[in-house]
């Protein structure tokens, strides 16, 4: 059998191997690291080599985890947690290994108590590696028809000042900016106008984008869950999507990021979500480090099926 050696295939990228040595740290100006090189197309002998490196995976824990946890057929099986309380778990669980935690904005980090944060980094050495909530509070009565992507212009505009705030947050953490845009979808196939959801979506995040510049985001697909169907389902939306934001960014210093080579949005594949969308878990999340997209991930116990 004839096997061909290692062929670029004539793939062209904006950057070449010396990423290697950029890769994953932090972009001066910016709040993300370097994640080009997951684009590269490397030969066997130099991906046996990666993976003979040591591995040293920094896992963070999402505040949520700590409360109470209920669902729409029980009500919480302990009870709820400050987000003092809540981070004084977390640090406690620092010598276990755990290096961040993950925090929604507004409703779990804020201006206001930013200092517990501050503090517990400071105490523990864990930060805050994800700041989520970009687009919005899901949970409101008034995202019953989305967040910025309602068609009720007063909502997209509340929305829009608070994914600001929340992209501001997470620039001065220097965090990842988490969208998982749980209430934006649809439930009528035949009754919705889908070119208006997602261009008010999307126009919505390249405009905050554009007011906080050097901030990456990460869109988080879901097939269905709180909305009927979601506005982004699958990776390859998530994907597209992404490609979409950026093509209408104007900002200068997002446009020289662009140039370079770097992703402003990522994704944030969620393990539960894309087996939810019945995908193979390995392919999507290959079909993302392809794109140099993968910004963050979640990892669940998702069992086998489609249970989230």
């Amino acid at each position: 059998m004839n096997y061909s050696g290692f062929e670029n295939y004539g793939l062209k990228l904006p950057f070449g191997e010396e990423v290697m040595e950029t890769a994953g740290q932090p972009v001066p100006g910016t709040a993300f690291v370097d994640v080009r090189a997951q684009a590269l197309r490397l030969p066997p002998e130099k991906l046996l080599e990666r993976l003979k490196k040591p591995y040293e995976p920094k896992f963070s824990a999402g505040i949520w985890f700590f409360g109470g946890g209920s669902s729409r057929f029980h009500f919480p099986y302990k009870k709820d947690l400050s987000i003092e309380e809540r981070l004084r778990m977390a640090g406690e669980m620092a010598k276990y290994g755990l290096k961040a935690v993950e925090a929604h904005y507004p409703w779990e980090i804020n201006e206001d108590n930013l200092h517990l944060y501050r503090e517990l980094e400071k105490s523990r050495g864990v930060k805050v590696s994800v700041v989520g909530g970009i687009g919005g509070d899901f949970r409101q009565k008034n995202a019953q028809f989305g967040t910025v992507s309602s068609p009720i212009k007063e909502v997209r505009e509340k929305y829009l000042e608070a994914t600001i705030g929340g992209l501001r947050l997470a620039k001065e953490l220097g965090a990842v900016a988490v969208c998982w845009p749980g209430a934006d979808g649809y439930t009528y196939s035949l009754g919705t106008l889908f070119y208006d959801m997602w261009d008010r979506f999307e126009a919505a995040l390249a405009k905050a984008m554009d007011e906080v510049p050097g901030v990456r985001v990460a869109i988080e697909p879901k097939p269905y869950e709180p909305a009927i169907n979601n506005i982004y389902r699958t990776t390859a939306d998530g994907l597209l999507m992404a490609k979409d934001v950026e093509k209408r960014l104007r900002n200068p210093k997002n446009l020289k990021l662009l140039e370079q080579g770097h992703a402003l949005v990522g994704l944030n594949p969620e393990v539960g979500h894309v087996r939810m969308g019945f995908e193979d878990v390995a392919y999507a999340y290959a079909r993302v480090l392809r794109e140099g997209r993968l910004a963050h991930v979640h990892l669940n116990s998702q069992p086998l099926g489609n249970y989230d």
